[in-house]
């Protein structure tokens, strides 16, 4: 009550932990410009090391993608994610991917959502880095900081820390 009353409010800040195995990179390096200009968010984008995406917070599933290639997520605290796995692969129309959610589900940070195949990414898609987006910035977030670093374990490493307004 006295919060509200003086207009004080806590700060809070959202740990995101990378969603996929691998090197984490600047979402200014991923090769189309939808991304690297930041059209969709700010984020950073992962070149993944397997075929596993697990959820990097704990939230609510709020879209899977038909093409299965893609994840919304949404958190507690109102930060909307979006976890896009290679470029140009909602054209394999979700050959090599397999969803273990869909949208309603409540999933903890670690949970696994999709998997996909690699291999036919590697061949058949455009690339395999897959971004991780904030995609309510204007909204939501305060700030963002960055870590960047080879060799990234899901649920573990954290790669975003959000503060939000």
């Amino acid at each position: 009550m006295l919060k509200k009353l003086f207009g004080k409010k806590e700060t809070v800040v959202e740990r995101i932990t990378t969603p996929i195995n691998g090197n984490i990179v600047d979402i200014t390096e991923v090769p189309d410009p939808v991304f690297s200009q930041k059209m969709m968010g700010e984020g950073i984008a992962i070149e993944p090391s397997d075929g596993e995406v697990v959820s990097p917070v704990d939230g609510e599933v709020v879209q899977v993608f038909p093409t299965k290639h893609a994840v919304g997520l949404k958190t507690k605290s109102g930060l909307e994610l979006l976890i896009h796995i290679g470029l140009e692969t909602v054209n394999l129309d979700g050959e090599g991917f397999e969803a273990f959610v869909k949208a309603g589900d409540k999933v903890k940070r670690g949970d696994t959502l999709v998997s996909f195949d690699l291999d036919i990414i590697k061949e058949k898609a455009t690339s395999t880095i897959s971004p991780l987006i904030i995609t309510n910035m204007d909204e939501v977030v305060e700030s963002v900081e960055k870590v960047l670093q080879d060799s990234a374990k899901t649920a573990e490493t954290e790669v975003l820390t959000v503060t939000l307004k």
